[in-house]
């Protein structure tokens, strides 16, 4: 009974989204001219970013500056996952007296390759998020490739520990940059997270106003929680 319940519900569901979709008129303009007098919200972003935040990729602007209190709720979800995580782990940890790193024994072509490839890893992902501004990235993807080579080191060395002290201060220094770089556009402008893009020249690395710096903190924060989530899965079985 309770398959055909489901069933049902998932065909009552695919019937409502297959309607809504159908509704949708594919191949169209549907930005709308960006000269016009009344442009649509996609037509606003395109022809007035690059004047009025001076910044070279739109799409960064309108994750940082346009819709940035969702970005910073987002950030917020990630810091109580981790919170979360932490919380049920550390407790079993605390519970057994000795654990030990879940991956596998790493050849010694593992070992080496992964400490040629973690420096060049970490380096992109700054280097993503330092440009997200300018070029495809941000504080999220770079963050996360950041994350990417900690992992790496984490399952090639079983004697590879992150140091939590510091961690706990990258993340508590960016995530409070966020929040204060937001209540002084606040203080300074009209709105929360107001830009000031009169710092900086467009397509150089230093403009965008205060967009690069937030998506810099973002960066790191992200980086240093999956690091923190990904260190504390691999460290809950107890030694044999």
């Amino acid at each position: 009974m309770k398959k055909v319940l489901v069933i049902l519900l998932l065909a009552a569901l695919g019937y409502f989204l297959a309607e809504t979709f159908m509704d949708i008129p594919l191949g169209e303009n549907r930005i709308g001219d960006i000269n016009a007098k009344q442009p649509t919200v996609a037509g606003y972003y395109l022809s007035n970013t690059k004047e009025k935040s001076k910044v070279a990729n739109v799409i960064t602007a309108i994750v940082v500056n346009y819709r940035g209190l969702d970005t910073l709720g987002e950030v917020t979800v990630l810091f109580l996952a981790t919170t979360g995580i932490a919380s049920i782990l550390y407790r079993r940890k605390e519970e057994e007296d000795e654990v030990e790193r879940l991956s596998l024994p790493s050849s010694t072509i593992i070992r080496t390759g992964a400490r040629v490839l973690f420096p060049a890893i970490t380096l992109l992902g700054v280097y993503v998020f330092i440009h997200g501004h300018l070029t495809p990235g941000g504080g999220f993807q770079g963050g996360t490739i950041v994350a990417t080579g900690f992992l790496l080191m984490l399952i090639s060395y079983k004697g590879f520990n992150t140091n939590h002290n510091i961690m706990t201060w990258v993340e508590s220094i960016a995530g409070l940059s966020f929040v204060f770089l937001g209540l002084w556009g606040l203080i300074t402008g009209n709105t929360f997270l107001e830009n000031i893009p009169q710092l900086g020249e467009l397509n150089k690395l230093i403009s965008g106003g205060l967009i690069p710096i937030i998506y810099i903190a973002v960066g790191f924060k992200v980086a240093v929680e999956l690091t923190g989530i990904l260190d504390i899965l691999l460290k809950i079985k107890p030694k044999k």
